[in-house]
Parts: structure tokens; sequence; C-alpha cells
């Protein structure tokens, strides 16, 4: 391991100035494996048996498995093909990382810094887009795949362009994790270090920070997944995951921590500070109203009506997201253009959602009046429409032994998407409270929920890009609109005249 003897090398064969990683065994410095693989190659090497020279035990255990990537210091192990978020016992990895720091914050590295930044400079050179025949800087940033991490990417690159929700986390003071000697500089994150220095809003807080800047093509967010790993067990691994059950576990535990104040500052007084989150605004789940519920937050009212007597039962529930079932005589159309059968919209999902249900003999309705089980009708109205209304296709369905996934192409607006007929009380509801305009779509890749890809498409400043992990592309409203959504993010529109209806 290396100690503080550590120095930083040139990029040893190639001389590329791309994608650094130093070996943690000898400190030699080779290029990643998406620039010309040496790094990979300097490992391989090492496993070579040595023919000329009998192998002393020391030689034994010399086998140059772990890197480091000198640029956003995150470890990995060729041997595992993985990569590493603990640390030793005597806290090395941290240690290197340190050594690191202050290799760049020294005199000694002023000429390293000057090529850095020219270098910073030739990559945001090479991200200038021609749009509408005039130059523009694409600022946008990819999320490294940290190992099947793409369903976490994906709903990461989707919030941070929900301005109102991202611009909140981006306000908060940054919490101080470490002790003073290190007090400003990055943390990161390792098993040595208990879980008291755990905290999901300040790594999601920073990691929507480094979104956007323009400052790097793609951004590692190793510290927020390690977090993930320490307060969400089910997403523990490198298996591919749900993209909406993680979106859900990541609010839900967004909600509570935020519930428990922040920084010294309690959660109260955060969201008084903010004058677009009114109390009208809000809605509880589980607890005090956050900036999770004041956006996404909406209520429904669940009507059950039993059929032998006639007993009404009415109960409200908060909801942050709305699951929506294609309907089965829209499954066989795969894409929008197939022409057999009709087209499945998203109003046909909203309309099976609201509409009146008789239960089955499995959902049997207790009725008080009767004092048993009886049959009954279901029907949803929705009670308030959140400013951010999230729409969850449900593509993953159980059959005997397998979850199969329903590829249907959903046609949705990108413009417009009028929700009043859905609403309990449409009366009450102004001209423009209920126009939604999208956002950010997710979308699943592959046959099954275990296996595939997700990507996302968002819209930022009046453009479309697609999210493909550290890939990101300007696309048009054209592809988007193609796309099999599994996950649909619409934004509250702010009245104005003239606005088009779905």
């Amino acid at each position: 391991m290396v100690g503080r003897t550590f120095f930083l090398r040139k990029i040893q064969v190639c001389r590329s100035n791309k994608s650094p990683w130093v070996c943690l065994t000898c400190s030699s410095v080779h290029c990643g494996r998406y620039v010309n693989g040496h790094a990979k190659k300097h490992y391989e090497d090492a496993q070579i048996p040595m023919t000329n020279h009998k192998k002393t035990e020391k030689q034994e255990k010399v086998q140059h498995t772990v890197c480091m990537d000198c640029s956003s210091y995150s470890t990995y192990c060729y041997r595992c093909d993985d990569f590493v978020v603990n640390d030793t016992k005597l806290g090395l990895v941290q240690k290197v990382r340190e050594h690191l720091q202050n290799l760049e914050n020294s005199a000694f590295t002023s000429d390293r810094h000057r090529k850095r930044k020219l270098l910073e400079n030739s990559s945001l050179n090479s991200k200038l887009l021609k749009v509408n025949g005039s130059t523009t800087a694409l600022c946008a940033t990819g999320l490294r795949n940290l190992g099947n991490t793409c369903f976490m990417n994906a709903i990461l690159q989707s919030l941070s362009n929900i301005q109102q929700f991202c611009c909140y986390f981006k306000e908060l003071p940054a919490v101080e994790l470490r002790n003073g000697k290190t007090a400003g500089r990055r943390t990161y994150h390792t098993r040595s270090q208990g879980d008291n220095n755990v905290s999901l809003v300040e790594e999601f807080r920073k990691t929507l920070c480094a979104l956007w800047q323009g400052s790097q093509t793609a951004f590692s967010p190793e510290s927020l997944f390690y977090v993930v790993w320490k307060i969400m067990p089910n997403f523990r691994g490198y298996q591919q995951q749900d993209a909406h059950e993680f979106m859900r576990y990541l609010l839900d535990h967004l909600h509570l921590e935020l519930q428990g104040g922040f920084n010294g500052v309690s959660r109260s007084v955060i969201l008084q500070e903010n004058s677009n989150l009114s109390a009208s605004n809000k809605c509880c789940i589980n607890g005090a109203s956050t900036v999770v519920t004041a956006i996404f937050g909406g209520i429904l009212q669940n009507e059950v009506n039993c059929l032998i007597c006639g007993t009404e039962s009415r109960k409200f529930d908060p909801f942050l997201d709305l699951s929506l079932d294609i309907p089965s005589q829209f499954r066989n159309k795969r894409s929008k253009n197939q022409e057999s059968g009709p087209m499945c919209t998203l109003r046909d999902c909203l309309r099976s959602f609201t509409d009146l249900e008789e239960l089955d003999e499995t959902e049997l309705y207790m009725c008080h009046k009767c004092k048993k089980k009886q049959k009954s009708t279901k029907k949803f109205w929705i009670q308030k429409l959140p400013k951010v209304l999230c729409l969850h296709l449900k593509r993953f369905h159980w059959t005997a032994y397998l979850r199969n996934k329903v590829d249907t192409y959903v046609e949705f607006p990108l413009r417009g998407l009028d929700m009043k007929c859905y609403l309990l009380e449409p009366e009450n509801s102004g001209p423009e409270s209920c126009l939604y305009d999208l956002v950010a779509v997710v979308v699943h890749h592959g046959s099954g929920v275990g296996s595939g890809h997700y990507t996302a498409y968002a819209a930022h400043e009046g453009r479309w890009f697609h999210f493909n992990d550290s890939t990101v592309t300007l696309t048009d409203e054209e592809t988007v609109g193609k796309a099999k959504a599994y996950i649909l993010f619409y934004v509250e529109r702010q009245a104005r005249p003239g606005a088009d209806k779905l």
C-alpha cells in the first residue's frame, strides 16, 4: 500500500492525459480501460509467473490489484473487477486521497494545475454545439456507472432537472462531516468511519451541485451510492435494480432525514425560507411536511361502495407518485408506428386508474353496516394535485414464476397534460392550475426488471437532453415522444395565456 512517500508520476507507456489511474502497490500511473487500458494491462502483467527467478514470499503477495482514479479518487480492484468502497483498518486508502489533495494544493503542482486547466478548456470546447446556427455550450454532466447503477443515474438526472426541487437542495448549507483539520475538502465515506457520518441529504446535495456546472463531462457518485448502501439495504450490491422502487426509497429517506433537521437548521426554518413552498402546497406523509411532500405530494380520495346495502366509505391517501396500469387491450402494440389496433395513450392509463371498478372475490370489502365482507366498487379521485406530477407506468408484472415486461408504447404529451377531469372538485380549480408540461422521462431498455438498461430524457432551459450514464447528448422533442416511458415527470404549468390542452 502506498504510504507518505507516494509521488504522482506522469502517465506511463502512452503518455496520455486522460483518465489517469495510480497503482496503490507501486505508485505507477497508467490510463484507464476506456482510453488505452494500460492500467489494466499493468495488473495483468503483474500476474504473469516469474520464470527466471524464484518467487519470494513477499513477491507472491505483490499483485498490483488495486488502483485509484487520480481525478475522482475512487478505488477499483481488478481482481474483483469492481469498485471498492471500504478501507483498511489503518485507513490507508483515505490517506492516499488526502495526500493527493495536498499535492494538488501545493505550489509544487502549479504547473500541473495549468495543464489541467488547459485540458478542462479543451474538454469544454469539445462540448460546444450548434443550436439555431449559433454556438452554445453543453453544460450537462453525465454520471458514471459504478456497476449496474444506471437505475440510480436515470433518477438523479431526472430530479436534477426539476428546478424547484433541485435548487432547494443546492441552496442548503453544506454539512461538515469531517473534523476541522480537513474542513472544506471533499468528503469520502469509508466503512471504517462508521454510520455516524452518513447523510443522504448532504451527498444528494453535493451530487446535484456537481451536475450542470460544465466543468467536467462525467461525475462519479460513489459517495452517494455508499450512503444508499448504508441506509437502503435493498440496493446493496451491483445487480440491476428497479428505478421506480429506487426513486420511492430515495424520496422517502430524504423526507425522513429532512424532518429531523439539517446542519443545525430545523426543517421548518428551511421551508419557511423558500417563499415558493406555501402552506397550501404542502402534503404531509409520515409526519410533518418537507420539500419532498411540498413538491411531489398530492392527495387521493378512495371511495368504496357496498353493492349490497349501498354504504359509502371515503378515505384520503397522500401520494408522491401515481402507478398506472397499461390497459390489457393495448398490451400487444409495441411501437408508435405499428398500425394494428388502437394507440394506447397516457389518458387511457389515467382513465383506467380513476374509472369505477368492481372489486373481485379476493378483494371483498368489510362493510361495517352489513358486518361482513361484501362485494363492492372502488373509485379514485384526485383531491389535490402536486406541483410535480410523477406518473409510473406499471411495465413489470408477475406471472407464474417470472416478472415479465409490458413493452407497449404509450403516447404521452410533452405539453398541456390536463388533469382537471380527474379532480374531485374540478370547479374549484383555476383554468391553468391543472395543466402540466413534461420535464423528464425515465426509459427502461430490455426485457426484464433484473436486466436491461435505464436512460433518461430531460428538458433544461428549453432544450432536451438524453442521459445515458456518463454520456449526455442533445436530442429533440420527436425523439423524446417516441420513447417507451417508464416514469414521467410533469411540472405544473405557470399561469400564462393561450396554453394548449391535451
